[in-house]
Formats: structure tokens, C-alpha cells, sequence
């Protein structure tokens, strides 16, 4: 049987933080395939320059000879967050930031990468159309690199389970049924499946 693990790089929505179930949508988009290997490396409050930091140490350590490497980030979300009137990553800082860690995967040619956009906040409308402009300019930014990429923030606004949840909760995390719903938009993407059964590598 291929040894294939998958490392999830991101925040506190990768992470699963406010789901009861501790499954989040990793552990569900996940659940179909009891053989894989899955770490789960999200990280609360973290901005795509501390995902910079930290995603080459953290992963490398978690490959094993001659196993299929596979790399999933998904950030961006707390970048957007205002701090003293200021995101805490600028727009155009957040578009490079993401580059630099996409090609530097890239470059490790024995990984496959994809790139899941992040979700929207609920308690402020604000924060949450400036995630979804950033979701909007790392769609472009993927085409351009070839990495297959999901946008979810639209569709997740749109969804009143994630929107109930995230508001009854903090804010911005929903509970289980939230989670199942970005969940469900990872499974129903044409190109998650083949991209896991090591049919595709690169963005059509």
C-alpha cells in the first residue's frame, strides 16, 4: 500500500477551533480515506508571514522515505483582521507572502500541492469582504503559479449554517455543522479526488 501523508498548513479554520466533534473540515474531507496519513498543523492567530516561518521545518519533519508527500495550505484569514486600524498583513504583503511559500513548495518537486482559500468571519461584514478579495487574488495568483486552488469565501457566506454557527460561537468559527459545510465544498470539488489518488499533481 502507497504511504501517502498529507500535511495541512494554516490557521485556526484548519485547525478546527471552535468544533465540539475536534474533526473540523480536515478530519471530514479526510474520512473517506482511513489510509492515509493526515497532520493537522493549523495554528490560532496565525497570518500567512508566521505560516512562512514555520511550514518547510514543520513538514519536512513529517515526510518519510520514499513516501507520496502531499501539501494542502489554507491561510489568510487573520492577515485581513484589523489591528490599531491596520490589517494585520496588508493585501499586496499577503499576495507575496503567498507566492513565496507556493513557489518554494513548487520547487520541491516531489510534493503536491494544492491551496484551500480561506473562509469568511461572520461578526464583521468588513473583514469579511476584505477575506473575500484576498481569496479573489489568490485565485489569480494560483493560476499563474498552476496550483490548483479552491475559493470558499463566497460560497461559505452564503451558507446560513456557517453564518449561524460562526455568529452564535466567536465570531468567526463555526461549530460541526459549519465545518461539514466547507467541508462538503472541498468533496465536491472535481479536483480534490484527483488530486489525492495522485491523478493530478499541478492545477489543470
Amino acid at each position: 500500500m502507497k504511504d501517502t501523508r498529507i500535511c495541512f498548513v494554516g490557521d485556526s479554520f484548519v485547525n478546527g477551533t471552535g468544533d465540539p466533534t475536534y474533526l473540523g473540515w480536515v478530519g471530514r474531507v479526510c474520512q473517506p480515506w482511513p489510509q492515509l496519513t493526515v497532520y493537522n498543523l493549523g495554528v490560532r492567530r496565525e497570518t500567512s508571514l508566521d505560516i512562512k516561518q514555520r511550514w518547510q521545518q514543520e513538514t519536512e519533519r513529517r515526510w518519510g522515505q520514499g513516501c507520496d508527500r502531499r501539501l494542502v495550505f489554507s491561510f489568510g484569514a487573520n492577515d485581513m483582521t484589523l489591528e490599531s486600524g491596520r490589517c494585520r498583513v496588508d493585501l499586496e504583503a499577503s499576495i507575496a507572502c503567498a507566492r513565496q511559500i507556493l513557489i518554494q513548495a513548487q520547487r520541491q518537486a516531489a510534493i503536491a500541492v494544492l491551496m484551500i482559500g480561506p473562509p469568511p468571519v461572520a461578526d464583521d461584514p468588513d473583514h469579511a469582504q476584505r477575506i473575500v478579495a484576498l481569496c479573489d487574488r489568490y485565485a489569480q495568483l494560483c493560476r499563474k503559479l498552476k496550483v490548483a486552488y479552491l475559493p470558499t469565501a463566497r460560497a461559505l457566506l452564503q451558507s446560513p449554517i456557517w453564518r449561524q454557527e460562526a455568529s452564535q460561537g466567536d465570531g468567526a468559527h463555526p461549530a460541526a455543522g459549519g465545518y461539514a459545510a466547507l467541508a462538503q465544498l472541498v468533496l465536491d470539488w472535481p479536483h480534490w479526488q484527483l488530486w489525492l489518488q495522485g491523478s493530478e499533481r499541478a492545477a489543470p
